[in-house]
């Protein structure tokens, strides 16, 4: 499994150089003038030009490229035009909120699709299923934005249970009783991704009770939650689990409309304002940085499955 992991690990770079070529290729096809944002429309076309060229944007293409390259090589994702900062601090000063909050979502699609998608593959057909699968298609398909306004309004209008919006750093402050202000988010984004895990957990459960060596657990006089737990639900997991890691990463990235919802200084939203403000380092910087999760998460994922399944052997 050693040599494996270093293979995928090596691997990894030629699809970040790729992902880097992508990525620095479509953010300079957006519209717009970075120096002329910054600088405003009463600015003159002598001011535009002289700050572009203090920003090396008059250079051509593949030269910016490099030279955001090799920054990146050394660890050094270039300077945020709108914050002034190393493009990194700038990412970290959010991926707090966003680490946190994907961390409680998938905590609690977890503790909630698996038991439920479990049952719900057991009770198959019955009345119980059904209103499981009803329940699950109606939380996948409502929109996150009328949720979170709705949970915003009962749970925090109306009962006081929870902050409204915002959320003060944990890591400042060391205070953790300020988890309070990411409850509600979390639970609006665990919504539909919890429906979604049950209907994979049901579904693959579903494949797996098919199988022979299933049908030659039963004839064999074992115990249905001996067989249901050890035999299918076990065999069901490598589908489940690689789901759920790429419904994390999802979640650490993709949380824009629930950050806006409830005002939360997240990577999300940093992607959206960055996108507005023609912010090129900082958008390039968080895709990339979101790239290399994915891979990563990837790898995870994989390694765990001969974990999960003693067929599986990497060599």
């Amino acid at each position: 499994m050693l040599a494996y992991t270093v293979r995928r690990i090596f691997g990894m770079i030629p699809s970040l150089l790729l992902a880097s070529v992508i990525v620095f290729s479509f953010i300079h096809l957006i519209p717009g003038d970075p120096a002329q944002m910054m600088l405003g429309d009463l600015a003159t076309p002598s001011q535009v030009d002289a700050l572009r060229e203090a920003m090396g944007l008059n250079r051509p293409f593949y030269v910016q490229y490099f030279i955001w390259l090799s920054g990146v090589v050394r660890g050094d994702f270039g300077q945020s035009i709108f914050f002034n900062q190393p493009v990194l601090s700038v990412i970290a000063d959010r991926a707090e909120t966003s680490v946190l909050l994907a961390l409680l979502s998938i905590t609690i699609v977890i503790l909630i699709g698996i038991p439920v998608g479990v049952l719900s593959a057991i009770k198959h057909n019955s009345r119980l299923d059904q209103a499981v699968s009803a329940l699950s298609m109606f939380f996948a398909s409502i929109p996150t934005f009328w949720l979170g306004l709705n949970f915003m309004a009962l749970f925090s209008v109306t009962l006081g249970w929870f902050p409204t919006s915002g959320f003060p750093s944990i890591l400042q402050s060391g205070d953790w009783s300020n988890i309070r202000y990411l409850i509600l988010p979390a639970i609006t984004l665990a919504a539909p991704n919890s429906a979604l895990i049950v209907r994979l957990t049901r579904s693959s459960m579903l494949d797996v009770s098919n199988a022979d060596y299933v049908k030659t657990a039963r004839a064999k006089g074992l115990l249905d939650w001996r067989v249901n737990m050890r035999h299918i639900f076990r065999n069901s997991l490598v589908a489940v689990v690689s789901a759920l890691g790429f419904t994390f990463v999802a979640l650490v990235a993709g949380a824009v409309v629930t950050e806006t919802v409830f005002s939360l200084p997240g990577v999300g939203r940093l992607v959206v304002e960055s996108l507005l403000r023609r912010d090129y380092p900082t958008i390039q910087g968080i895709i990339l940085v979101v790239a290399f999760l994915y891979m990563a998460i990837n790898l995870l994922v994989d390694l765990s499955f001969a974990l999960l399944d003693p067929r599986i052997r990497y060599s």
